[in-house]
This record gives structure tokens, C-alpha cells and sequence, in this order.
């Protein structure tokens, strides 16, 4: 685990990364970066890395999708669940 300062940057906060978390992330200068607070933490996330995630989970989907006609939960099929679903 890395320690850092929070420092002020203008009107903004700003936290430096240590360049061997910055390395392990494959984080670069200059690389833009999403920002967000989730259950009063702060997470930090490469759009990147994100992206990449997003598109593997869509796949994943593409998949299970695909492959529902051959599986049920009792009489009722995992595509009568997804199209239930869609209907909201």
C-alpha cells in the first residue's frame, strides 16, 4: 500500500500517484482518467480499462444469450426471463 498527500491544485484538490501504483496500472501521463465516489471511497478508473471491461461483459452477454435455448429453469427458459426483462 502507497501513501499520499492531498495538496490543492487551483480551486481543486489534487493527489499525486506514486509511480509504482501508476506503473502497476498502467497508468500514463496524461491518460484521462474517471473519477467517481462510491460508499464515501474514492475509485479511480482508467477509461481504458473501463471500456475494455464494459465490451467484455456485452460478449459475456452475447453469449449466455446465445446459448439460453438449450437451458431452463423449470418450465421456464432464461430466454423467457430476458425477454421478460426487456418489458421492464
Amino acid at each position: 500500500m502507497s501513501h499520499t498527500v492531498v495538496g490543492r491544485w487551483g480551486k481543486n484538490l489534487a493527489i499525486r500517484v506514486p509511480m509504482e501504483v501508476a506503473r502497476t496500472a498502467g497508468l500514463t501521463d496524461g491518460e484521462k482518467v474517471e473519477i467517481e465516489t462510491q460508499d464515501g471511497d474514492i475509485v479511480v478508473r482508467r477509461r481504458a480499462a473501463h471500456a475494455q471491461t464494459r465490451q467484455d461483459a456485452e460478449v459475456a452477454a452475447e453469449e449466455i444469450i446465445a446459448e439460453s435455448r438449450y437451458h431452463s429453469l423449470g418450465t421456464v427458459s432464461i430466454r423467457d426471463l430476458v425477454d421478460d426483462g426487456r418489458r421492464g
